[in-house]
């Protein structure tokens, strides 16, 4: 089966770039063959070699990195490497481990196959959470966040407005999804879950990006909740068009599956790995793609307040369900204030989330614990 020309120079380069800083010949292949499907491994090495140093510089013996990736060299190379990789968690409590980090830093000098569920709300953070949309946020008007007024005395959670988004938003958030697939195929095993929050506008966009990275589409679970998207009436209009809905108010929210490719048949890396399925309820029940959830609670909100914290009755199912055998480390890239992290103890899974804020991390310094302990009931319906 022919391949399209340059698709291994581009699988290699696009690899490295994502883990900004080197690499083995052997983990270079394996992305390649993630991506690509069956690669000999002359063509791969035979590339590097040839492309060096134009476009690879080799740090050592069977490891490379891009020529064009002047951030990390030297010195500075050993310490992203082994200043990241020996990071000490910011918070530890009970199985989670929390770390200051930008995730896509901490993923890039992780070891290879260390991670065995994902599952994660990404901020999708190219322009929501830009410092000058929080400040929009806070000063409670204007730009891409919708601020709903109060009903019957609550004060309901301000959320994204994604149609605002252009192409170029787009584009942008399409190369961060397939920046980030590219390397949690790197840090998980073969077979390992990879779930992640979306919404209806922007989930074909996820679902694009990291498969186009090298992970398997699985499908989507369906967190059944009332969200306060859309239903609106035309703005500045709503006297004029009393009848009328700019666009189907959601009633539902999309969490994309995907799962790193296996490694021979699902029973072979059930055994090695300890991956490759959900988890079931119980013996005479599947786990399902619909999952009844309640909105999150105003004490959970006041525990750990987040524009976006999921509820912990909906978070452990999904967190249980996301290792087969109930063996292995749950990774959340984008753990805020540690709701999944809490919602893996509940369940008594291990776990690890990286944060970058860090008024988030000082939440979840006591909320991974008051979260853990609220009773919830974790079967699905």
């Amino acid at each position: 089966m022919g391949r399209i020309p340059g698709s291994i120079r581009d699988s290699v380069i696009s690899y490295l770039a994502a883990v900004e800083g080197d690499a083995s010949t052997a983990e270079i292949m394996s992305a390649v063959t993630t991506q690509l499907g069956e690669v000999a491994p002359s063509s791969v090495r035979s590339y590097l070699n040839l492309n060096v140093p134009e476009i690879f510089e080799r740090t050592g013996r069977g490891r490379y990195r891009l020529k064009a990736n002047g951030r990390l060299n030297g010195d500075e190379k050993n310490g992203h490497k082994n200043g990241c990789a020996a990071l000490l968690p910011a918070v530890s409590v009970n199985k989670a481990k929390l770390f200051h980090a930008d995730c896509f830093d901490w993923l890039a000098a992780q070891e290879p196959c260390s991670i065995h569920a994902v599952v994660a709300d990404p901020p999708y953070g190219l322009v929501e959470y830009s410092e000058r949309e929080l400040i929009k946020l806070r000063n409670g008007k204007g730009g891409v966040w919708r601020i709903p007024p109060s009903f019957d005395g609550c004060m309901r959670s301000p959320l994204p407005r994604f149609t605002v988004l252009d192409d170029e938003h787009r584009q942008a958030l399409y190369a961060f999804f397939k920046r980030f697939g590219l390397l949690l195929t790197r840090a998980t095993v073969p077979g390992a879950n990879v779930v992640i929050a979306s919404n209806p506008l922007l989930a074909h966009i996820v679902a694009s990006a990291m498969s186009d990275a090298g992970l398997e589409l699985r499908g989507n679970i369906i967190r059944l909740t009332m969200t306060m998207r859309g239903g609106d009436r035309p703005k500045n209009a709503h006297m004029e068009f009393p009848d009328v809905s700019v666009m189907p108010r959601s009633m539902w929210e999309p969490w994309v599956v995907f799962r790193r490719p296996l490694e021979g048949r699902v029973q072979d890396n059930l055994r090695k790995y300890r991956t490759g399925g959900f988890r079931r309820p119980s013996t005479d029940k599947p786990f399902g793609d619909v999952i009844k959830s309640s909105p999150t609670s105003r004490h959970e909100r006041n525990i750990a307040p987040h524009p976006s914290l999921k509820p912990q009755n909906f978070l452990r199912r999904l967190v249980r369900a996301s290792l087969p055998l109930g063996e292995g480390i749950v990774l959340d890239p984008f753990a805020g204030s540690g709701s999944t992290l809490a919602a893996a103890n509940a369940v008594g899974y291990k776990s690890i989330g990286v944060e970058a804020d860090l008024s988030y991390i000082k939440i979840a310094k006591t909320a991974i614990e008051e979260l853990a302990l609220i009773p919830v009931e974790i079967d699905p319906v």
